[in-house]
């Protein structure tokens, strides 16, 4: 069975279909989870292993969503996986600002408790906010920024992915880049 019949297998509702998707997928989705805390340094302390599968649990969630070729689904991953780190570091803010208070005693650390500073942690809020509205403006240029800066694919297997030139998906990247630039700048 080629990967495509899965996908159309998946997409009609079919959980084995969808299971044995993710079961192919899976060495590719761990190397995208690894790239997506690399990109965090120190201030996610989840494993690959655990991002990927509470990403798997979300996506698995999720009524209704279409992957009509495996570029669509590897970058709706990223992005589950992005929000799951960008959750992540919301939920840890919340508790540096007392949001989980606890009684500890004294020979208790808090292990992994000031890892980041708290502007990298709104660095990566920002960036996903504003990748959220470049999906707005133009989704294949977001779509890009997901699979090569935050899944690590390179322009030449992305153009694969795409089916156009390596030199069309380095311009699109200038795009992306300039769009999601002037997003953040507004931003501010």
């Amino acid at each position: 069975m080629t990967l495509r019949d899965l996908i159309r297998q998946a997409e009609e509702g079919e959980p084995a279909a969808t299971n044995e998707l993710f079961a192919v997928l899976y060495r590719e989705l761990h190397v995208i989870a690894e790239s997506q805390l690399r990109r965090t340094g120190e201030q996610v302390t989840l494993g690959a292993t655990t991002l990927l599968h509470e990403a798997y649990l979300r996506l698995s969630e999720r009524e209704g969503i279409r992957f009509p070729d495996r570029t669509q689904f590897l970058s709706y991953a990223s992005k589950a996986m992005r929000g799951l780190v960008v959750d992540f570091i919301r939920a840890r803010r919340a508790v540096k600002r007392g949001g989980q208070f606890e009684i500890t005693g004294i020979g208790e650390r808090n292990v992994g408790a000031d890892n980041g500073t708290e502007a990298d942690q709104g660095q990566i809020e920002a960036l996903n906010a504003g990748l959220e509205a470049l999906t707005l403006i133009d989704s294949r240029l977001a779509q890009l920024v997901d699979l090569h800066f935050f899944c690590g694919f390179s322009f030449t297997e992305i153009a694969a992915m795409r089916d156009v030139s390596e030199r069309t998906v380095q311009r699109d990247w200038r795009k992306a880049r300039m769009a999601l630039g002037r997003i953040l700048t507004d931003a501010v």
